[in-house]
C-alpha cells in the first residue's frame, strides 16, 4: 500500500507529513520507556524483518497480490511507540534506496501504514488480552485479529485522505468499496503472518514480547501445605538468557536474509491492492515519476545485474541490512538517552524516593 507522489494533493500530503513528523517525535519519546539494551536489537530486528516480509507479495485476488504492512507485528513484538519507529525506518528505506512509495508521500505513508496500522493493532490487540485468558494461545488469537482489522483500517485511512485531497475526481464510495474489499483479503494474510510470528516467538521467548509481558504466571512452590511464590533465580542465571538473545537475533536475521535474498523471487509480480485500485480506478491518472527512480536499487534490483535471480536477491539483502543498521543505531540512541537521563552525573541511579 505505498503511496507514490502525485495521488494526494500537496497541502494534504503537507499536513499528513506534519502529523507523521509528529508522531515520530511522540514515538521518540515513548520507545525510552519499552526499550532497554535487551529490547533494543530486536527492535533493529524487526524492522530488518518487516522490509524482508514485505518483498513476498502473495496472490490474493484474480491479477491482485498483497504484502505485510507490519504495523501489528511490530507494535505486539516491540511496544506500539517503538513499532511506529520500525515501519517508519522501513518507509524510509524503501522511498530513499528502491524507490517505493513516495518521497513527497512519505507522510502519507508513514501515517497510513504506519501509525495507523500500529495505534488500532495494538489498541485491539490489548483489548482482547484483557478478556481473553492470559495463554499463548490467547495471546496468538489476538494477534491474528489485530493485524486482520489493521490492514482494511489502512484503507479506510487512504480512501479518507484521498476523498479529502485526491488529486483525480473519482467517486469515493467507488474508492472506498475496492479499497476496503480487496484489503480485506490482504488482511487475511496479514494476519496469519502476525500470528505465526508473533507465536514462534512467544514459545520460545515471551519475555522479550512486548505484548506478552505477564504472560508467564510466577512460579509457585508447596511449602509446608501452602502455595508460595518462589524465590527470584540468582543474577549469575542471567548469562544463558543472554546467549538465548543472540540466538534469537541470529536466527532472525537468517531468516530475513533467506526470505529478502531467495524466497522474494518467488513472490507474486501482480500489482498489490492498492496499485490495482488505482490502476482501474484511474486513482494513478496523475502519478508522478519517483525521485529516486535512478537509484542503483530501484524496484528492488541491482543496476547493471542483466540476471532477475541475483539482481533481486542481492537487493533483498542490501535492503535488510541498511535496515538493520539504521534501524538498531536510532534504537541504540534511544537506548543511550534513556540511560543517561536515569543516570545522574554521578553514576548513580535515580530512583524516585525522597530523602
Amino acid at each position: 500500500m505505498h503511496v507514490p507522489d502525485g495521488f494526494i494533493n500537496a497541502p494534504v500530503s503537507a499536513v499528513a507529513g506534519v502529523v507523521a513528523a509528529g508522531a515520530v517525535a511522540v514515538s521518540l519519546k515513548g520507545a525510552r520507556r519499552e526499550l532497554d539494551e535487551k529490547t533494543a536489537p530486536l527492535a533493529g530486528l524487526v524492522a530488518a524483518f518487516i522490509f524482508a516480509v514485505q518483498m513476498l507479495n502473495f496472490p490474493v485476488a484474480a491479477g491482485t497480490s498483497g504484502h505485510l504492512l507490519g504495523g501489528a507485528l511490530a507494535a505486539i513484538l516491540v511496544g506500539p511507540y517503538t513499532g511506529i519507529l520500525c515501519i517508519s525506518v522501513v518507509l524510509l528505506m524503501q522511498g530513499i534506496l528502491f524507490a517505493d512509495g513516495g518521497l513527497t508521500a512519505l507522510g502519507v505513508n508513514i501515517l497510513d501504514m504506519g501509525i495507523v496500522t500500529t495505534v488500532v493493532a495494538y489498541a485491539l490487540f490489548r483489548g482482547l488480552v484483557g478478556l481473553l485468558p492470559r495463554t499463548r494461545r490467547s495471546m496468538t488469537g489476538a494477534a491474528f485479529v489485530a493485524a486482520l482489522v489493521s490492514v482494511p483500517a489502512a484503507a479506510c485511512a487512504f480512501t479518507l485522505m484521498y476523498w479529502i485531497g485526491g488529486t483525480t475526481d473519482i467517486p469515493i464510495g467507488k474508492v472506498f468499496t475496492a479499497m476496503v474489499g480487496v484489503h480485506v483479503l490482504i488482511g487475511i494474510g496479514e494476519a496469519v503472518i502476525t500470528a505465526l510470528t508473533v507465536g514462534a516467538v512467544i514459545a520460545v521467548r515471551p519475555d522479550l514480547v512486548h505484548g506478552a509481558r505477564g504472560l508467564t504466571a510466577p512460579l509457585k512452590l508447596r511449602i509446608d501445605g501452602e502455595l508460595v511464590d518462589a524465590p527470584a533465580p540468582e543474577p549469575v542465571a542471567a548469562a544463558p538468557a543472554a546467549r538465548s538473545n543472540r540466538g534469537l537475533w541470529a536466527t532472525g536475521l537468517v531468516t530475513a536474509l533467506v526470505l529478502a535474498g531467495f524466497v522474494s523471487f518467488y513472490a507474486s509480480a501482480s500489482p498489490d491492492g492498492l496499485e490495482k485500485v488505482a490502476g482501474d480506478q484511474g486513482i494513478d491518472k496523475k502519478a508522478e515519476e519517483h525521485a529516486s527512480k535512478d537509484s542503483p536499487l530501484a524496484d528492488y534490483g541491482v543496476k547493471d545485474i542483466s540476471d532477475a535471480r541475483i539482481s533481486g536477491g542481492l537487493a533483498g539483502v542490501i535492503g535488510v541490512g541498511a535496515t538493520l543498521v539504521v534501524g538498531s543505531g536510532a534504537f541504540y540512541v534511544v537506548t543511550r538517552r534513556r540511560r543517561a537521563k536515569d543516570e545522574p552525573a554521578d553514576g548513580t541511579t535515580r530512583t524516585d524516593e525522597k530523602v
